[in-house]
């Protein structure tokens, strides 16, 4: 499925005070750090200040979830946004790394409840990388952000602290 995430139907705000993690994978770090650009990016956009939010990085994809669960059982973060990036090769590694990452990133929002969302670029090619990290395709780390924020808001308004549920 190439092209853009779909856009939230309004721009969601943060509310001051909340606080969000990005875990970003360094291997193919050029790609990773483009990434991590676009999170910060529609982070600081929505409002979320430099001071509550974290960046930890660890060595690829498949640790992602291991970091992103310990963050969220902290409780100290309203989301966790993880971002990387896995090029298939010559090897059925890809499919295993790939397929773990974004079984294990789920499983940490399912098991926790706080949102952690999938920027992770799963590409056949180093040029479907670049493209899914800030070219013609979007950027996957902003959409992962921009879905942390408006997963945050729908648990806000689910736990009474918003005005109405509107879809």
């Amino acid at each position: 499925m190439a092209g853009r995430a779909p856009s939230p139907r309004r721009r969601t705000r943060s509310r001051p005070g909340l606080r969000f993690a990005v875990v970003a994978a360094r291997f193919n770090e050029p790609i990773t750090k483009r990434l991590l650009d676009g999170a910060l990016h529609a982070l600081d956009a929505s409002g979320v200040a430099a001071r509550d939010l974290e960046v930890h990085w660890v060595p690829g994809a498949f640790e992602l979830p291991q970091a992103a669960l310990y963050l969220a059982r902290t409780r100290r973060f309203a989301a966790i946004v993880c971002v990387g990036c896995v090029i298939r090769g010559q090897t059925p590694h890809f499919d295993f790394v790939a397929g773990q990452a974004a079984a294990g990133i789920q499983r940490v929002g399912l098991e926790t409840g706080v949102p952690t969302t999938f920027g992770v670029v799963t590409a056949l090619t180093e040029a479907q990388a670049w493209e899914r990290a800030g070219g013609e395709v979007g950027n996957r780390g902003a959409e992962a952000a921009e879905a942390a924020l408006e997963m945050v808001s729908f648990v806000q308004r689910v736990r009474g602290h918003g005005k109405t549920a509107q879809g």
